[in-house]
């Protein structure tokens, strides 16, 4: 089966313009940067602990995204995704601009999807009495390749209008 190209704009477009960018974990939680290739796959870079930081020599077409390490959506500059900004120096000396990543206030039901899932087995989750969309949402996992998906087509109908 052919790969997917992940609809435009959720893909890195050129490597033109360089730009430096510090990712600060401001959450609790560990994050796991992505980069969104040329093609819109997600490429992982790691995790950056609560508290610490990952430097990265990247430039501006390339979007990021930070999930927690359950999958669990992060936010960086209070955006989903994050576009780089044009770099700045001093002496001629590369300035690394810092991006905050945190989590979002999740919806109650966000919340509590997230805290089921994390103590009822997958397999009991069918087991549980609560109403039938309660259990759907519960059973769907966080997928970074779906969010990419539904993000891309958000954009796309904002890039429309």
């Amino acid at each position: 089966m052919a790969e997917q190209e992940v609809p435009a704009p959720l893909k890195s477009l050129n490597s033109d313009d360089p730009t430096f960018i510090s990712f600060v974990n401001k959450s609790s939680r560990n994050a796991k940067a992505w980069w969104l290739n040329f093609k819109g796959k997600p490429v992982s870079y790691g995790e950056i602990k609560p508290g610490k930081t990952l430097k990265m020599n990247t430039y501006l077409t390339h979007p990021w995204i930070f999930r927690a390490s359950d999958g669990s959506k992060l936010l960086a500059n209070l955006s989903e995704v994050y576009f780089p900004t044009q770099a700045q120096y001093e002496h001629g000396y590369p300035l690394y601009q810092s991006v905050c990543v945190t989590a979002p206030v999740y919806s109650l039901q966000e919340y509590c999807a997230r805290l089921i899932r994390s103590m009822v087995r997958k397999e009991d989750i069918c087991k549980l009495e609560i109403p039938d969309s309660l259990r759907k949402d519960i059973s769907r996992e966080p997928d970074l390749l779906r969010d990419i998906t539904i993000l891309s087509a958000k954009m796309s109908i904002n890039d429309a209008a």
